[in-house]
Order: structure tokens, then C-alpha cells, then sequence
């Protein structure tokens, strides 16, 4: 991307672990941008989203300044059309403002930063990416972590991953895999992709 600095692309199913992946890259002192939470922030902040929420679902989407969020949700999840114009509003703001986000991180000097996503591949993200890494678990550990996080039964956990990319593309589309069974520590394979990002590089 005509930089020096390494942008990874962190990416995982409901229950893999990814955001406990990007808290430990966090402490070793890789910035993390979060593309849930800074979605919902700039649903509320970029003026363009707003307009564009506005032509699509009328002033009400807004109430106060405020996300009508039951609104918002009623529409999205009514069908898969209706979720693809919100995100086709939704996703390129949140692009612009990783990029954005990413130069500031480089100017103070960082050497990787990293995007986190459950749909970086679905929604594109993976094109802000210059490596994509794939948080791995066995399906009966992420259905038991998922239920012990949000207090859902099996069967609603289960409906959710089938609703999501499979593992298996994007394990297939992903340049590395780090494996969150539970079992093997993340730190040594984590140190292994830095390693063999220094060598891609030649030195970060």
C-alpha cells in the first residue's frame, strides 16, 4: 500500500476469540481499530452516513442526534437486501476512516496496526489489509464460549455461525491462522507471525 508500516486484517467467526487475540497484540503494542464498534461511532458522527440514513429510512433514523437503534435493526435484519444497503453506506465511511486512523498511527511511529472484523472478507475490509489472519476454534468451543458470553442457548449460537462465512473459505482466504482451541497459547504463534512478517519485510 506504498507504506512501510504492516496493516494486518484480524478476522474469526462468532465465539473464535478474535477480539481476545487483538487485546493480547494490543498489550504487545499493536494499535487495534475495531470495525464493530467504530461503525456505530460513525453512524452517529460522519455526516454522509447520516445523510444517506436519512434518504433511506426517513428523518426518524435520528432521534435527538441519536441512532435510532430499533429502527435501525428492524430494517436491517428484515431482510438481506435491506442489510446490504446499510452496509453499502456503512462499510466504505469505515474504510476511509481506518485508512485515515492507520496514517495517524504511522506518523507516531508504528510499524503494524491491525483491523479487526468478523466480516473482513464479506464487507472488504481485506483490501485496507496488506495481511489477513484468521482466529481459529473448534466449532464445540465456540458455540460453549458464545453461550457463556452472551447467555444465548446452542441452538441461537449455532443459527448465528450459520449465518456467517464459513471457516473453512476463510481459513482458505486467510495468509495466516492463528489456532484459539483453548488448548495451544497464542503467544508463540503470535511471536511466528511477527517473525515472519520481519522476514516479508525485511526488518520492521
Amino acid at each position: 500500500m506504498g507504506s512501510d508500516m504492516v496493516r494486518l486484517g484480524i478476522t474469526g467467526g462468532i465465539g473464535s476469540g478474535k477480539s481476545y487475540i487483538s487485546q493480547i497484540l494490543t498489550g504487545m503494542g499493536v494499535p487495534v481499530y475495531d470495525t464493530d464498534s467504530q461503525a456505530k461511532r460513525l453512524m452517529t458522527e460522519n455526516e454522509s452516513i447520516r445523510a444517506d440514513l436519512i434518504d433511506l429510512l426517513g428523518e426518524n433514523v435520528y432521534e435527538q442526534g441519536r441512532l435510532n437503534k430499533v429502527l435501525l435493526a428492524g430494517y436491517l435484519f428484515a431482510s438481506p437486501e435491506n442489510a446490504l444497503r446499510i452496509n453499502r453506506i456503512v462499510h466504505p465511511r469505515v474504510k476511509e476512516d481506518f485508512c485515515r486512523w492507520a496514517l495517524r498511527r504511522e506518523a507516531e511511529g508504528r510499524k503494524i496496526v491491525a483491523i479487526e472484523s468478523a466480516i473482513l472478507f464479506e464487507a472488504g475490509f481485506e483490501d485496507v489489509a496488506d495481511v489477513t489472519v484468521m482466529v481459529h476454534a473448534p466449532l464445540e468451543v465456540r458455540v460453549v464460549r458464545t453461550i457463556e458470553r452472551d447467555h444465548v442457548t446452542a441452538e441461537q449460537v449455532k443459527k448465528r455461525i450459520a449465518s456467517q462465512m464459513d471457516d473453512e473459505e476463510k481459513c482458505r482466504r486467510a495468509d495466516f491462522i492463528i489456532e484459539n482451541d483453548g488448548v495451544r497459547q497464542v503467544e508463540p504463534q503470535l511471536r511466528k507471525l511477527f517473525q515472519a512478517l520481519k522476514n516479508r519485510k525485511g526488518g520492521l
